[in-house]
C-alpha cells in the first residue's frame, strides 16, 4: 500500500498518478486554476450585471447615496490580511500525544526516501496544527447554520463538526482502536506495516472508529497532509520547500516567463517562498 511516494522515474501507481494530477492542477498547471477562476469571474460579473439592472429597474431614475463627514471612512486604506509566518515553537492545538500520532500518520502517507523528507520532517504536522488553531479549525469563515444534510462531494463539508473537533475525537477514537486491537499499543508504537494496515483499513472504510468516522478522517488528514507538503512554507509545512523541489515548482518568484515555453528542460533556479529565501538574508 503506497499513498504518496516520491518518484523521479519509472511507473507510477494509480494513486500516485491521481495525486500528481492534483498537484499538476493546483500547482504546476496555471491553466487549471485560471480556467476555474475565469469561469467564476464570468459568473460573478453576470450576476453583478443582472443585479445592477434589477436595481435600476426597481428604483427608476431615483438615486441614493450615503454621506460621510468628519474625514472618516467606513474602512481602512490598504486593509488586508497577509499570512502570518509560522515560527518554531510548541504545539498550538494538538496535545503531545495527538501531535505524535499525527506525525506518525503523515510520515506513512508521505514516507521519506532518497528523493526527500517525509511528511513529518517536511512539517506537515506543524502545518495541520497551526491550521486547526486558526480560522480553519473552527470554520469561523464558513456558513455553519443548519440544516446539515448529507450532500455530494462537490458541495463540500456538510457537518456541524468543525475540523479541530474532528481531529480531536477521531485521534482519540484511533487511540482506542489501536490499544484494543494491538495489545495496548498506540498507533505511534506500531511498526510501519501495522500502521499501514490501520491506515489502509480507514481508507477502505473497513475500520470504523468509535466516533463513527474512519474513511472520513482518513480523507481529511490525507488532504491536509498534501496541503502541508505543497503549501508555501510561511504556513509551517513544506519545510525548506521540499515539496516544491520534488516537483520542480519555482514558488513565488517574481518572473519566470523565460522558462514557460521551454518544455522538457529542468528549471535550474531554486524555489522562492513568499518570505523569500534564507540565503538572501545576509548580515548588513
Amino acid at each position: 500500500m503506497q499513498w504518496i511516494h516520491h518518484h523521479s522515474s519509472g511507473t507510477l501507481s494509480g494513486v500516485d498518478r491521481a495525486f500528481l494530477g492534483i498537484v499538476t492542477c493546483k500547482i504546476g498547471n496555471g491553466d487549471c486554476q485560471m480556467t476555474r477562476a475565469m469561469s467564476q469571474n464570468v459568473s460573478r460579473r453576470r450576476f453583478l450585471g443582472s443585479t445592477a439592472v434589477l436595481l435600476v429597474t426597481a428604483s427608476g431614475s431615483r438615486s441614493f447615496a450615503r454621506t460621510y463627514s468628519g474625514g472618516s471612512l467606513p474602512w481602512e486604506p490598504n486593509q488586508t490580511q497577509p499570512p502570518i509566518p509560522v515560527r518554531p515553537g510548541p504545539w498550538l492545538y494538538f496535545t503531545a500525544d495527538e501531535a505524535a500520532a499525527v506525525e506518525a500518520i503523515v510520515d506513512r502517507l508521505i514516507p521519506p526516501d532518497h528523493s526527500g523528507p517525509g511528511g513529518k520532517d517536511a512539517g506537515c504536522a506543524v502545518f495541520i496544527d497551526r491550521q486547526l488553531a486558526g480560522s480553519f479549525g473552527d470554520s469561523r469563515r464558513l456558513y455553519m447554520r443548519p440544516p446539515f444534510a448529507h450532500g455530494t462531494p462537490s458541495q463540500g463539508p456538510q457537518s456541524p463538526v468543525v475540523p479541530k473537533e474532528r481531529y480531536r475525537t477521531s485521534l482519540a477514537a484511533l487511540r482506542d482502536y489501536c490499544t484494543a486491537t494491538f495489545a495496548g499499543k498506540s498507533f505511534v508504537a506500531l511498526g510501519s506495516a501495522q500502521q499501514d494496515q490501520v491506515l489502509s483499513g480507514l481508507e477502505k472504510d473497513e475500520i470504523k472508529l468509535g466516533d463513527g468516522s474512519g474513511k472520513e478522517f482518513f480523507e481529511t488528514i490525507l488532504q491536509n497532509t498534501m496541503e502541508g507538503f505543497f503549501a508555501d512554507p510561511i504556513y509551517g509545512g513544506n519545510r525548506d520547500m521540499a515539496g516544491w523541489k520534488l516537483i520542480g515548482f519555482p514558488g513565488a518568484r517574481y518572473d519566470y516567463r523565460d522558462w514557460i515555453e521551454r518544455y522538457n528542460e529542468t528549471y535550474p533556479l531554486p524555489p522562492v517562498s513568499i518570505m523569500g529565501r534564507a540565503d538572501w538574508n545576509t548580515p548588513g
